[in-house]
């Protein structure tokens, strides 16, 4: 690591070191060991000890969450489910699953890339015993790692602190404590990331809000009228909007929400929004009361000015969509709980899925309703109710073509259907939109 001091302290050691008489040529001796090494390497010099009092599992990953949460397959011993929801004890990671928080990125990516690399991850508790944090969902724990099998184990709490990349909680009062405290101090003394005074080089420094979906989702009237910004891939483009959705490892659930960008953007700006990009959209949070749902709009694309934070921005394309596979049990009784801010946000299926993709099989058309012409300018459009296991849901369709025909009620009335669309609701009931006769399949 062999990082150097910061300038005024090796001009303080110039000074200390340098001795002169009166009308003597100052002459200045200083040693390498004096000027080189802050850092001690204290994750390394931190030994693991396998015969302490406390409780220990040897684990692997199951997710990554963010800088300070993991998710790992343990003993069912541990866990009866087999899954333990770790909390890294003594630090606290800038934020990037909720607020997106400077150094987060690169905290979080620290994190991944340590025990993704890793041949041996072991979990270690403070006292004898596995302790819940405060949301009582997830355990405080020690993570210890080693690259191979003759390494040695490396203390990944105390190796963020010693990085800069986490801010102390209750870093003094555990059983590592007086290491924390010397990493925080080393971190600090180095100016790393967070005591750096320096730009994140990841961390967008627009006017807009850095979020999640997840955290937009579960905070809506919070952002309301606010300008957002967040990471998501395109699903979907009908009637001048998109229908976006982020994956969030924590729920292991999508979040999504719809993006009007009416007629503000040119062809370069609608080449980024085509379905199956990954793309980043800056606009405005607003309650749109037709639809009776949370939206985006606002957005804007520059094409002079590419570098604008402002700009909706593509970041990959041709990601592979997979839709989530629900029942219209799951939808009408399921129950997602969230953690925001430390605290469990439970939240209906339903709620928690609205605007994603999904995909519901085995429904059995029980009922057909049909826009006539008279009705409206959706001539066609289809209105389903089906059902299985005794549980309904509404399948709302654009008029479909097959063969240039149009279809209408005889084509799926009495019939089993998969489908796949957009989970949304109407007049307060959930609802699958289908766009296309390619996301039914009849049997």
């Amino acid at each position: 690591m062999n990082r150097l001091l910061p300038l005024f302290l090796i001009l303080i050691l110039l000074s200390s070191c340098a001795t002169k008489s009166p009308g003597e040529k100052e002459v200045v001796e200083v040693s390498m060991d004096q000027v080189a090494v802050l850092d001690e390497d204290l994750a390394g010099m931190l030994k693991f000890n396998e015969n302490s009092d406390t409780v220990k599992a040897e684990v692997t990953v199951k997710s990554f969450i963010d800088g300070d949460t993991t998710h790992f397959f343990v003993p069912t011993s541990i866990s009866e489910d087999g899954v333990l929801k770790a909390r890294f004890l003594a630090v606290n990671t800038p934020e990037s699953t909720g607020k997106i928080e400077e150094w987060g990125k690169k905290a979080s990516e620290f994190t991944a890339s340590k025990l993704s690399s890793a041949s041996s991850i072991i979990i270690e508790s403070d006292d004898g015993t596995w302790n819940l944090d405060s949301t009582g969902s997830r355990y405080l724990v020690w993570i210890w790692y080693r690259s191979g099998e003759d390494q040695d184990y490396r203390c990944l709490n105390l190796e963020l602190l010693e990085e800069g990349l986490a801010l102390p909680s209750s870093s003094a009062n555990n059983r590592y404590g007086s290491w924390c405290q010397r990493a925080i101090q080393e971190a600090k003394s180095l100016g790393l990331n967070i005591y750096s005074n320096e730009k994140d080089p990841d961390f967008f420094y627009g006017d807009a809000l850095e979020v999640t979906l997840k955290e937009l989702r579960t905070n809506p009237s919070f952002y309301d009228g606010k300008k957002v910004a967040f990471d998501c891939i395109v699903t979907r483009n009908w009637n001048n909007s998109v229908y976006v959705e982020a994956y969030d490892e924590e729920t292991e659930s999508s979040f999504g929400i719809t993006v009007y960008y009416g007629y503000s953007l040119s062809g370069s700006g609608l080449e980024i929004l085509q379905v199956g990009n990954r793309v980043r959209i800056v606009g405005t949070m607003q309650y749109y009361a037709a639809g009776d749902s949370y939206q985006i709009s606002g957005l804007k694309y520059r094409e002079m000015k590419k570098d604008d934070p402002g700009n909706i921005r593509l970041l990959e394309k041709g990601v592979e969509i997979l839709p989530r596979v629900v029942t219209p049990e799951n939808l009408n009784k399921g129950v997602v709980e969230v953690i925001v801010e430390d605290d469990i946000v439970p939240l209906t299926l339903s709620d928690a899925l609205l605007g994603t993709l999904v995909e519901i099989r085995g429904i059995s058309v029980d009922e057909v309703y049909v826009t006539t012409k008279e009705e409206s300018s959706s001539f066609g459009a289809m209105t389903m109710t089906c059902t299985k296991d005794g549980e309904s849901i509404q399948i709302r369709t654009l008029p479909l073509y097959e063969d240039g025909e149009l279809l209408t009620e005889r084509d799926f009335l009495g019939f089993v259907i998969d489908v796949t669309g957009v989970l949304d609701t109407y007049e307060g009931k959930s609802q699958i939109r289908v766009f296309s006769i390619d996301d039914i399949t009849v049997y």
